[in-house]
């Protein structure tokens, strides 16, 4: 892995970036651009910047470690711990959430994400890297297939 990602005019350093994940424009409708985004590079302190490169391309490019069944792709310069999800009273997942995946930002502060997968898949592939034999999960598959990128990010080496 390259130690930096450039995405549109910035440069950015490989161990600010926690994940990779898809995103669907139609998740986001006051979101108004002629730009086709495919994906959200996720930060270390959870800011994000969209890029028209697939998640799957990107993790291909810069030695990432996809979970299949979330479609999410973790940095493995960066220390995850996993933990098993239940809901709390009071939150109602829209989704059967079965982990969380947590990591500490540049200052420290606790971030995560909820994931589909189980804990034990999530452990494997985020901390351990191993390869998730898991079939990619087709609900939440971009609806268009094939669709040309244009100006994709590169990863630069030293």
């Amino acid at each position: 892995m390259a130690n930096f990602v450039v995405v549109g005019k910035r440069f950015i350093p490989c161990e600010h970036i926690a994940l990779v994940e898809p995103y669907e424009a139609s998740d986001n409708p006051r979101l108004r651009t002629s730009r086709d985004f495919h994906a959200r590079v996720v930060l270390v302190n959870r800011d994000s910047i969209l890029i028209e490169e697939s998640a799957a391309a990107f993790t291909e490019a810069n030695g990432f470690r996809m979970i299949n069944i979330d479609r999410v792709a973790t940095n493995p310069a960066i220390h995850f711990r996993v933990e098993s999800f239940l809901p709390v009273e009071g939150f109602t997942p829209t989704k059967a959430y079965a982990s969380r995946l947590l990591w500490r930002d540049l200052d420290g502060n606790e971030q995560s994400k909820l994931l589909l997968s189980d804990p034990e898949t999530v452990l494997a592939v985020a901390v351990q890297g191993a390869l998730d034999m898991a079939p990619e999960n087709t609900d939440t598959a971009p609806r268009s297939k094939g669709r040309r990128q244009r100006g994709a990010p590169r990863t630069l080496a030293n």
